[in-house]
């Protein structure tokens, strides 16, 4: 199986939305996230010929939100790679152009001009959380369905199979392999090494939370108001409201 990265170093830019101050963050979060009974069903989106692993991470951010509401989107590698020419530059027939994205930049695009599909447009909300706050990072996962990542990829973690840790054979040097841009979906306990499952290259990949905050880079909160029924998955009352806010302010500039 092709696997490509193509998530760049992390970056800020002034005014971007922020999940820090939600009470959601605050709250300690769910001691498990046991959702085995659900299938996300991850698609690899054109992210083992192309670097395009920012798009394909959006793209199936979609599908798990609606997998949780109890229905399912269609996502096609055609609707993934032509977010990633719009989001970074990439030229078809250019493969020089093929350089991967910058997360906060691509998060930016898609929340300006949507995430196009055969018939629809997607609009998320979205705002970055603090790398080294696990509790923060779990209830991003609980309440808003996933986790949009950015993660240093090792060497060692290049083995197929298996669980990704920081005890496995080779070299366990973050980012010797590159950048990847995935999402973390369940967890099955809050010790270093219990289990999260992780979605990227249209499969389900498990880690260990010690392995995940060797690794973690950035990491952002996404919400698709038009996949979610009323009273559903989202931030709620103050909360949506300081994401929607949040949001506006940052695109207006």
């Amino acid at each position: 199986m092709g696997r490509k990265l193509g998530c760049r170093p992390a970056e800020t830019r002034p005014g971007q939305p922020t999940m820090t101050s939600l009470r959601m963050m605050a709250r300690r979060a769910p001691p498990r996230l046991i959702r085995d009974h659900i299938d996300p069903a991850p698609l690899m989106l054109g992210n083992d010929v192309l670097g395009d692993c920012t798009s394909a991470g959006l793209g199936n951010h979609i599908r798990a939100t609606a997998a949780l509401a109890g229905y399912q989107v269609a996502v096609r590698d055609a609707d993934a790679v032509l977010f990633y020419e719009r989001s970074t530059g990439y030229m078809p027939a250019d493969p020089a152009t093929d350089q991967g994205g910058v997360e906060v930049d691509v998060l930016t695009h898609a929340a300006r001009d949507g995430y196009a599909l055969a018939g629809q447009t997607l609009f998320p909300l979205w705002g970055s959380a603090d790398p080294a706050d696990l509790n923060g990072l779990r209830n991003i996962m609980a309440g808003l369905g996933a986790a949009y990542l950015g993660v240093h990829l090792a060497l060692a973690d290049q083995a197929e199979g298996g669980v990704w840790d920081t005890a496995t054979p080779g070299d366990q040097t973050p980012g010797s392999w590159g950048g990847h841009c995935l999402l973390a979906w369940a967890y099955d306990g809050v010790a270093e090494d219990a289990l999260v499952t992780l979605l990227t290259w249209g499969t389900t990949q498990r880690c260990t939370w010690r392995w995940l905050r060797s690794r973690l880079m950035e990491v952002h909160g996404l919400a698709w108001r038009q996949l979610m029924p009323a009273g559903g998955l989202a931030p709620d009352g103050e909360d949506w409201d300081a994401l929607v806010g949040a949001n506006r302010d940052y695109l207006a500039g």
